[in-house]
């Protein structure tokens, strides 16, 4: 995913970075306990 240069850097740049990674972490979480939950 490219990020295009702008206004913003610093902060915010690392506000994007944590949101994009935290909703990563959330749909991979979430795909594991749905295959937990599939198993049993």
């Amino acid at each position: 995913m490219p990020f295009t240069p702008g206004p913003y850097s610093g902060k915010s740049t690392l506000a994007l970075v944590a949101r994009v990674s935290a909703v990563g972490i959330g749909v991979v979480y979430g795909s594991v306990k749905l295959g937990i939950l599939k198993v049993w």
